[in-house]
């Protein structure tokens, strides 16, 4: 584990963190699927309390600074924040800017292996000393679907948040099923086991409006709160404020559901 530096969030986005002086972090590794060393950055409020834990899933371009930003918005809240490095196995994101490399990437890790070492991230932040035993999980894009894959597929978690999580309905654009992605977490949704909720772009086809619907009905049946909404004039991606996608409007109408979501299942039980 090394100590590391806390950046001020970029002026005007939702939740931004101002004070730094508030927060501490860390680059650390933690056990993952087979006992693998999983790379991590941690971000918790300086205080010596004891609080819930927060799991940050990134998006396809891997753990960068627009991710630990938004771990550190999740300490700023008074969270322990672990933003997980799922590529630490492939030894780092696919070139930037190269997408067939990329969709290459994410279609041949296996659901199996990611889960694994998403229950490790869960695993360890509940056996840390400042944590209180609830974890929560938030995933952006590949990350918005592997969070809706641990909430169905592990016990693990307390709460849920999918940030436009593509292929949730399929493994690939031409199949359902593949041997590392062998059952879309559309299909595991009855099985919910924690409140979830879900953002979908108005503009976005991946998921569209039409999959959150699915979502919608299909989650409901496990019993679970759950709460899938559109948002207009957005696309994917729309909370990446270092994208041309960003909408700050609805970036920031999200941020005021995710905290009293949050506070709701993580702070008050």
């Amino acid at each position: 584990m090394t100590s590391a530096q806390v950046k001020q969030s970029p002026a005007g986005v939702a939740g931004a963190v101002t004070d730094t002086a508030r927060l501490s972090a860390e680059e650390l590794t933690f056990a993952g699927a087979d006992g693998a060393e999983i790379n991590g950055y941690l971000a918790r409020p300086s205080d010596a309390g004891s609080h819930p834990a927060m799991i940050v899933i990134h998006e396809a371009m891997g753990l960068n600074e627009h991710i630990r930003d938004i771990v550190n918005r999740f300490a700023n809240l008074g969270y322990v924040a672990l933003g997980v490095d799922l590529y630490t196995r492939e030894g780092g994101p696919p070139p930037m800017g190269d997408m067939q490399a990329m969709m290459a990437r994410l279609f041949s890790m296996s659901d199996e292996t990611v889960l694994g070492d998403l229950e490790g991230a869960a695993d360890f932040l509940r056996a840390r000393p400042d944590v209180s035993g609830r974890v929560g999980c938030v995933g952006f894009c590949m990350g918005g679907r592997y969070t809706l894959l641990f909430a169905c597929a592990s016990d693990r978690l307390n709460a849920a948040i999918d940030c436009w999580g593509g292929f949730i309905d399929r493994a690939t654009p031409d199949e359902r099923s593949t041997p590392p992605r062998p059952t879309p977490p559309l299909e595991l949704a009855d099985k919910l086991s924690c409140p979830l909720l879900a953002a979908v772009g108005a503009e976005d086809q991946n998921p569209s409006p039409e999959l959150g619907a699915q979502l919608r009905e299909r989650a409901s049946a496990s019993g679970q709160e759950v709460k899938v909404d559109v948002y207009e004039g957005a696309g994917h991606a729309f909370f990446a404020d270092y994208r041309p996608n960003y909408r700050p409007a609805a970036a920031a109408k999200l941020w005021g559901e995710i905290v009293p979501f949050l506070a709701r299942n993580l702070d008050a039980a």
